[in-house]
C-alpha cells in the first residue's frame, strides 16, 4: 500500500498515470511539511502549475537519464555531466538545468500504455486512455474549481496551438465531458515575444461602450437560452465573456506584455517561441492564473508541412537535440526556475516538464 495524504493506492507496480500525479503531486508537500502537517490538515501550498508541454517524446536517454556504461548501439552520442544532485548526471546538452537540480525532482520510472503520439499525448494531459468518452484535461479540472482570476481565464495555452497530430487535435486537450466552457484560453506567443489571441480578433474595432452594449445583448438572451437548453451557447457565452474581460480591463491585458520586461529579462529566456511563451507564463501565474501549459510545439512530428519542430525528431534527433531542441530548453527552462525562485513564487508553483513518453 502506497499511501500519501488521503491518497492510497495499492501497490506501486500498479500505478496509473492519474495516480502517479496524485502522490507527485502531494509528495513535495508531505516532504516538507512531515507528518504533523498533514495531521493539522495544513491547505496544499501549490497555487498554479506550469506545465511545459514537449509534444512529440523527447530521448530521455540524451537528456534527463543517459546511459554511459550502456553498449554504444543502445545509448545516446552525448557525454554526461554532474548535476547538484549528487549521484544524479545528465547529458552535457542540459547545463543550465544540471546547475539547479536542487530545485526540482527527475522522474525516471515512468512508463507508458500507448506507443503512438495521440493516444499517448491524451493520457499525459487527462490521465486516462483515449476513449469514446473524452476526459478533461487537468487544466480544465482546475479551471472548473478554481474559476477566474479576475478578469484572466484560469486555464491558458501558450505558444503555437494546440498540440496535434497532422490530421486532428489531440483528444483531451481541453474541456471534454466538462465542456467546451472550460477549454484553455490560447495565446500564440512569437518569438519575438508578441501575442497574438485568436478569440480577440473577433472582437477587434469593438469601442468600450460597443463591447458594454454587446454584453447587455448578451444579457438580454439569456432568457431565451435557457430555454433552448443549448449547452454550445453556453460555452460560446463563457468563451466571449472571457474575451470582452480581457479587452475590458488594462491590467488583465498588460499580463500578455512582454515588452514591460526588461530586456535583459527577455533575453535570458531566449529570443523562442518557447522562451518567450515561458516568460509569459510566468506573468499569467504572478497575476494568480491557476494553471498555465505552454506548448512547444503543435504538431508532433518535427517535419511537417507547416511544422513547427516537435519532438519527435526521428534520425535527426541528435543533430536537433544538440543545435535547436535542448539549447532552447535548457535556456528557458533554467531561466523559468530561476525568475519564479527569485520573485517568491516557486515555492507555490508546480513545474512539470513532459512529454507524452
Amino acid at each position: 500500500m502506497l499511501g500519501i495524504g488521503d491518497f492510497k493506492a495499492n501497490s506501486c507496480g500498479g500505478q496509473t498515470r492519474r495516480s502517479f500525479l496524485q502522490t507527485a503531486a502531494a509528495l513535495p508537500m508531505a516532504l516538507g511539511a512531515g507528518n504533523q502537517a498533514w495531521a493539522a490538515g495544513k491547505a496544499p501550498k501549490a497555487k498554479s502549475v506550469i506545465v511545459l508541454w514537449l509534444w512529440g517524446g523527447p530521448s530521455h536517454i540524451d537528456m534527463f537519464d543517459p546511459k554511459p556504461e550502456a553498449p554504444s548501439d543502445y545509448r545516446g552520442p552525448f557525454g554526461t555531466i554532474p548535476t547538484r544532485t549528487p549521484g544524479m548526471h545528465f547529458t552535457e546538452l542540459l547545463p543550465k538545468t544540471a546547475k539547479r537540480s536542487n530545485m526540482f525532482s527527475v522522474v525516471r520510472s515512468m512508463q507508458s500504455s500507448n506507443g503512438g503520439h495521440p493516444g499517448a499525448g491524451t493520457v499525459g494531459l487527462t490521465g486516462y486512455e483515449e476513449r469514446p468518452t473524452v476526459h478533461p484535461n487537468f487544466g480544465s479540472i482546475v479551471a472548473k474549481h478554481r474559476g477566474h482570476a479576475d478578469a484572466l481565464p484560469p486555464f491558458f495555452y501558450l505558444g503555437h496551438g494546440i498540440p496535434r497530430d497532422l490530421p486532428r487535435r489531440i483528444a483531451g486537450y481541453g474541456g471534454g465531458t466538462l465542456g467546451k466552457a472550460h477549454d484553455p484560453f490560447l495565446v500564440q506567443c512569437s518569438e519575438k515575444g508578441e501575442a497574438n489571441i485568436p478569440t480577440l480578433k473577433l472582437l477587434e474595432g469593438l469601442t468600450p461602450n460597443r463591447i458594454q452594449d454587446r454584453k447587455n445583448l448578451l444579457g438580454q438572451l439569456d432568457a431565451a437560452e435557457r430555454q433552448l437548453e443549448n449547452a454550445g451557447i453556453d460555452d460560446w457565452k463563457r468563451t466571449h465573456q472571457s474575451a470582452y474581460g480581457l479587452l475590458a480591463d488594462p491590467k488583465a491585458r498588460a499580463a500578455f506584455d512582454l515588452m514591460q520586461e526588461k530586456r535583459k529579462t527577455r533575453d535570458t529566456y531566449g529570443q523562442t517561441t518557447f522562451g518567450q511563451s515561458c516568460l509569459m507564463a510566468r506573468r499569467l501565474v504572478e497575476t494568480g492564473v491557476p494553471y498555465v501549459q505552454v506548448n512547444w510545439s503543435e504538431y508532433v512530428e518535427t517535419f511537417t508541412p507547416n511544422g513547427d519542430w516537435g519532438w519527435d525528431t526521428h534520425i535527426f534527433n541528435f543533430e536537433l537535440l544538440q543545435d535547436r531542441h535542448c539549447p532552447i530548453f535548457d535556456r528557458a527552462y533554467a531561466a523559468l526556475l530561476d525568475d519564479l525562485n527569485e520573485r517568491g513564487l516557486l515555492k507555490d508553483t508546480l513545474v512539470v516538464a513532459m512529454g507524452e513518453f
